[in-house]
């Protein structure tokens, strides 16, 4: 059951005053007594009321401010392409609704859950969109009782009841290491990002399940937090071993043009000596020497999907599960038949 949106009603009801006597003490102008005005803000402390700060968070077309919140440092958001990318494509509906999107940055969930209560009790969103949900996800029950509606960008078996959409992460990341193999791969790693997160599980488990179906050698993946310089250092670390592998699958376009750095730091050649993979397919994979080879999809496109559910949600149409389009593999410059020196120690 969800919880009924408390109104100004409510709070004047509650402190036997009128709704004008509520307004004039949370604007803090004459015209109730000190002691009323205690009472009031404490009856709506109670009740956890906000005053309105948006005026409507809905306009008179059926339109208004979605919110979304980003677990992420300013820094690395501003050069996380998938991010840039998703959120101009949530913009391009939300303009053509003649809304806003109202973005804040977290550093964690309890931190999200209080934002989230906020934004709703106080009308300033209409609804939010919820990203990078993890398994047990405390988001889950908080936001569900309030009645906030909201899509989320993740598998239905981590959202709960929310309207999800997402992308088949599981069957990428085969067709990712089926295709290293079949170029005659047979040492092949994951650079992923943060273990805490429920696709990360799942291409976890997915790229173990294919290197064991596929018999290649042992399954090597190291978690990170998504940043240009942990995918650096997993990459430096998986060169360094014994036995490196002459292939890497990184989760994201950032770690996968820093590992690139990393092997010719390191003197090897891509794609003879070492075959890079990476994910998103943003501008990035272009812009580099050599071009990389990525699993792709329209994250724009993926972001106008996600705000066209929420906007239909707002006008209360079914809610319903959406599958988005699986990336599928753009092959370029960084990937190629292993040189037969893969499993040589590093040179130098």
């Amino acid at each position: 059951m969800s919880e009924r949106r408390v109104t100004i009603r409510d709070v004047a009801a509650g402190a036997g005053v009128s709704r004008a006597a509520v307004s004039l003490a949370f604007n803090n102008k004459p015209g109730v007594s000190e002691a009323t005005r205690a009472r009031i803000l404490e009856v709506a402390r109670t009740l956890g009321w906000e005053p309105n700060l948006s005026a409507r968070a809905l306009n008179k077309r059926g339109t208004g401010t979605i919110g979304l919140a980003i677990c992420r440092p300013a820094r690395q958001l501003g050069l996380e392409p998938f991010y840039m990318e998703f959120i101009s494509g949530l913009e391009s509906v939300v303009s053509d609704h003649s809304g806003a999107l109202l973005l804040r940055l977290v550093t964690g969930m309890d931190e999200e859950i209080e934002l989230q209560r906020h934004w709703w009790r106080s009308g300033q969103t209409a609804g939010s969109v919820l990203v990078d949900f993890h398994e047990q996800d405390p988001r889950v029950p908080a936001l569900s009782r309030l009645g906030i509606p909201a899509v989320a960008v993740g598998h239905p078996s981590l959202t709960g009841p929310f309207t999800s959409l997402w992308t088949d992460d599981s069957t990428a990341v085969t067709e990712a290491v089926r295709y290293l193999a079949a170029l005659g791969h047979r040492t092949v790693a994951r650079v992923g990002g943060t273990a805490e997160l429920g696709h990360s599980r799942i291409r976890r488990a997915a790229f173990a399940a294919a290197m064991a179906a596929l018999g290649l050698d042992g399954e090597r993946q190291v978690d990170t937090d998504f940043s240009g310089e942990s995918g650096a250092r997993a990459t430096r670390s998986l060169l360094s071993a014994a036995e490196r592998p002459t292939a890497i699958l990184y989760d994201n376009d950032l770690m996968a043009v820093a590992g690139l750095s990393v092997a010719a730091e390191m003197g090897l050649r891509v794609p003879a000596d070492l075959s890079l993979l990476a994910w998103d397919d943003s501008q990035l994979c272009a812009l580099t020497h050599p071009t990389l080879s990525a699993m792709g999809h329209d994250i724009h496109a993926f972001g106008a999907e996600v705000a066209r559910a929420l906007y239909g949600l707002l006008s209360g149409e079914r809610a319903t599960a959406r599958l988005a389009a699986t990336p599928t593999l753009t092959p370029r410059g960084s990937t190629a038949r292993p040189s037969g020196r893969g499993s040589a120690a590093v040179p130098g």
